[in-house]
C-alpha cells in the first residue's frame, strides 16, 4: 500500500503538497486584505453622506461590517481555473432604527443598494475594478482577475448596532481599524439569532444570519481538528477543477462531510478517502443546513445536478482507492492528477510505501484537534 499523504499535506518545509498549491500567494492575500479595507473605509465615509442626500433626516450612521464565508472560515482556495475567483464575503450593517419605523426596515431595499453601489462605483472607478450590481443578494466588486469581494447588506436591531458602535471605546487601540476588529470578534456573537435581515433585489428583505454557520463550523474544526479543514479544502479544489463553474456549493460540501470526517493520525489521504466512500449516498439521501433542519441544501441544487455530483465523487473515491491500493507511485500521482488537476504535485518520490498494519494503525485518534496548529499551512 501507498502513502499519498505527504503530497496531500506536509508539516515539512518544502515546496511540494497539494494544499500548498492551493493557497493564494502572499501578495495576492495582500491585496485582497487591503482591497477588503478599502471597500470598509468608502461605505463609512460615503453611504451615511448618501443616504442623507436621500432625504434621511437622521444623522447616517457608519456600517460596521462582519467577514463571513470561506475566507472567515480558512477555507479558501485559489481558483483552479483562469475563468474562477476566490470569493470574499463581507457584509455591511446598518441599524434597523435609521431604515424603519417598525421592528421591520420600511425603507425599500433598493435604496439601500443604491447607496452602496454609489460610492462603490466611485471606488471602482478609481481603483480599475468592476462594479456588479445584478446579484440578488449583495453588491459584488471584481478586484482582479483572480478574486472578487461580495458585500451583501444588512439590518440589525439599534441596541446591537450600538453594542458594535461603542465596543471600541472599551479599548486603548491605535486606529479605528483595530478597534473595530476587536468589537468584531468581542462583541458580534452576542448578538440575538433571528435578529439580522438581509437587502434583496427580488424580495426586499429576507431572514438571513450569516454568524450560526461560521459558529458551526468553527466548533467543528475546534472539537475534530484542523485536519477536517484541509479535507474540506480537497473536497473543494476537486469541486473547482471538475466544474468550471456550478457544481455543489461549499456550504453544501460542508455540511456533507463534517458528520463523516474522522481523523486519522497523519494520514490526509485516509481521511479524505473515508469522507468520499459515503459522500455520494449523503448527497443522494439529501444534506440539510447544519443550523436549520428546515433548509435542504441539496434541494436547492437540484436532483439532477445532485446525481451528477455524487457520481463524480464515486470515481473520485476509486481513483483514490485505486492509488492507494496501488504499488506504483508514479501510476498513483498520474491518477491524482486527473481527479485534482495539474496543481496535485506529480512528485513520486514523496509517496511511502507502508503496510497494512500501518494503515490501520493511523485510525481515528480519541482526541480530535492533535495537532499542532502552528504548524498547518490551511488557511
Amino acid at each position: 500500500m501507498l502513502n499519498l499523504s505527504s503530497l496531500f499535506y506536509s508539516t515539512e518545509e518544502k515546496p511540494h503538497s497539494f494544499l500548498d498549491a492551493l493557497e493564494l500567494n502572499p501578495l495576492q492575500r495582500t491585496y485582497i486584505e487591503e482591497a477588503k479595507n478599502e471597500v470598509r473605509k468608502c461605505l463609512r465615509a460615503e453611504m451615511p453622506r448618501i443616504l442623507k442626500a436621500q432625504g434621511f433626516e437622521k444623522n447616517s450612521p457608519q456600517p460596521r461590517f462582519f467577514t463571513q464565508g470561506s475566507w472567515a472560515y480558512k477555507t479558501i482556495n485559489a481558483p483552479a481555473h483562469a475563468t474562477q475567483q476566490a470569493d470574499i464575503d463581507d457584509g455591511a450593517y446598518l441599524p434597523l432604527s435609521f431604515l424603519s419605523q417598525t421592528s421591520r426596515p420600511s425603507v425599500a431595499s433598493s435604496i439601500y443598494f443604491a447607496a452602496a453601489e454609489s460610492c462603490l462605483g466611485k471606488l471602482a472607478d478609481e481603483k480599475g475594478w468592476k462594479l456588479i450590481t445584478d446579484k440578488p443578494t449583495c453588491v459584488r466588486l471584481e478586484i482582479a482577475s483572480f478574486a472578487h469581494i461580495d458585500i451583501p447588506l444588512y439590518a440589525i436591531p439599534d441596541t446591537e448596532f450600538e453594542t458594535l458602535l461603542k465596543a471600541h471605546t472599551k479599548f486603548a487601540f491605535d486606529s479605528i481599524e483595530n478597534a473595530l476588529a476587536r468589537a468584531e470578534r468581542d462583541v458580534w456573537t452576542a448578538l440575538p439569532n433571528g435578529s439580522v435581515l438581509l437587502a434583496h433585489r427580488e424580495e426586499n428583505w429576507k431572514e438571513s444570519d450569516p454568524r450560526p454557520i461560521k459558529k458551526w463550523f468553527l466548533d467543528e474544526v475546534e472539537i475534530r481538528g484542523i485536519q477536517l479543514r484541509r479535507i474540506i479544502r480537497f473536497l473543494k479544489a476537486f469541486r473547482d477543477w471538475q466544474w468550471e463553474s456550478g457544481g455543489p456549493s461549499s456550504i453544501l460540501l460542508m455540511a456533507a462531510a463534517v458528520p463523516l470526517f474522522e481523523k486519522r493520525d497523519r494520514r490526509d489521504d485516509i481521511a479524505l478517502l473515508d469522507v468520499l466512500a459515503e459522500l455520494p449516498a449523503s448527497l443522494r439521501k439529501g444534506v440539510d443546513c447544519p443550523v436549520d433542519a428546515n433548509e435542504s441544501l441539496t434541494e436547492r441544487l437540484g436532483r439532477e445536478k445532485v446525481e451528477e455530483a455524487a457520481q463524480k465523487f464515486e470515481d473520485m473515491e476509486k481513483y483514490l482507492r485505486g492509488a492507494i491500493h496501488s504499488a506504483n507511485p508514479t501510476q498513483a500521482c498520474t491518477w491524482m492528477i486527473q481527479k485534482f488537476g495539474s496543481r496535485f504535485p506529480n512528485t513520486p518520490q514523496d509517496i511511502r510505501e507502508v503496510s497494512v498494519a500501518a494503515t490501520i494503525a493511523a485510525a481515528p485518534a480519541a482526541a480530535g484537534a492533535s495537532e499542532l496548529v502552528g504548524r498547518t499551512k490551511a488557511g
